[in-house]
C-alpha cells in the first residue's frame, strides 16, 4: 500500500465521525420546539440521579472529600447520571456545545438555529434539575439514607472558589464534555461508550470540575438546605459554568477537531 492510500485508510473513520456529528447536530436543529424542550427537561431530571448518589454516599461513608476511597466512589457516583441521560438520548446542553457547533461551522446550519437548539435544551435542562432537586430535598432526607449536611457539603465544594477559576474550570469541564461527544460518536458498542462515560464524567467529578447541569443541582441542593450558601453563590457559578462549559466545547474540540479533519486531505 502506498503512502497516499495508506493515510487515506487512516482519515477516513475520522471523517466518519465527523459527518456522523453533522448529520446528528442538523437533525438536532430541525426537531420541533417542543420535543426539544421536553427531552431537555428529561435530562435535567436524569442527570440528578449522580448528585444524588454523591449525597447518599457522603452520609453513609466515614470518609469525606480528601479520602481517596471516598472520592473515587464519588467520582464514580457523578457518572451514574449522565449514564441514564447520554444512554437514553436525551438532550444536554454540554453535549451540544460540540455537536451543534460544527454544523455551523460546515456551513450546514446558521447562528440562529444554534441559538435556539442551545436556547431550547439549557432552559429544559434547568427547569429538569430544579424539579429534580427540589423533590430530592424534600422527600430523600426522610428516608435516612441522606442528611442536609451531606447536600450542603456537595455544593460548597462548587461554590467556594474564586469567580476566574470557576470560569477556566468550567472550560475544561466542557472540553472534557465535548470529547466524550465525539468519542461517543466514535464508539460502536454499548459497552464501549459506558466505559467512556464513565472515565470523562468520573474524571469531571474526582477534579470538581464545574458542570453547568449536573452543577445546577448540585449547587440548588445547598442553597435550599444551607444559610451558607447565597442566590448570588448560585447565579455566579451557573453564570461562568455555562460560559466556561460553551467555549471549551466549541473552541477546544468541535472548533480544533472539525478544522483538523476538515484540512487533513481527502
Amino acid at each position: 500500500m502506498n503512502a497516499s492510500a495508506a493515510q487515506s485508510t487512516e482519515q477516513r473513520p475520522t471523517r466518519d465521525v465527523l459527518d456522523s456529528l453533522i448529520e446528528s447536530g442538523v437533525h438536532e436543529m430541525n426537531r420541533e420546539r417542543t420535543g426539544l424542550l421536553l427531552s431537555g427537561l428529561s435530562a435535567g431530571l436524569d442527570i440528578g440521579f449522580g448528585p444524588l448518589l454523591m449525597a447518599v454516599l457522603l452520609t453513609l461513608s466515614t470518609g469525606g472529600f480528601g479520602d481517596l476511597t471516598t472520592e473515587l466512589l464519588l467520582a464514580s457516583a457523578y457518572s451514574v447520571g449522565f449514564m441514564f441521560v447520554i444512554l437514553g438520548r436525551s438532550e444536554l446542553f454540554t453535549e451540544h456545545t460540540t455537536l451543534a457547533v460544527i454544523p455551523v461551522l460546515d456551513g450546514q446550519a446558521s447562528p440562529r438555529q444554534l441559538a435556539r437548539l442551545w436556547g431550547l435544551v439549557y432552559v429544559g435542562n434547568l427547569v429538569g434539575g430544579m424539579f429534580f432537586t427540589v423533590l430530592a430535598v424534600l422527600l430523600m432526607p426522610g428516608l435516612g439514607v441522606v442528611t442536609p449536611a451531606a447536600f450542603e457539603a456537595i455544593a460548597l465544594k462548587l461554590v467556594t472558589h474564586e469567580l476566574l477559576w470557576l470560569l477556566i474550570a468550567g472550560m475544561f469541564a466542557g472540553w472534557l464534555m465535548g470529547l466524550l461527544a465525539w468519542l461517543i460518536t466514535a464508539a460502536q458498542e454499548t459497552t464501549s461508550r459506558l466505559l467512556l462515560i464513565w472515565v470523562v464524567t468520573a474524571t469531571i467529578g474526582l477534579l470538581h470540575l464545574p458542570h453547568s447541569i449536573a452543577g445546577n443541582v448540585e449547587v440548588l441542593f445547598g442553597l435550599l438546605v444551607s444559610d451558607g450558601i447565597t442566590i448570588a453563590d448560585y447565579l455566579w457559578f451557573l453564570s461562568l459554568a455555562t460560559i466556561g462549559n460553551a467555549v471549551g466545547g466549541a473552541v477546544f474540540v468541535a472548533s480544533l477537531k472539525y478544522g483538523h479533519v476538515v484540512r487533513g486531505g481527502k
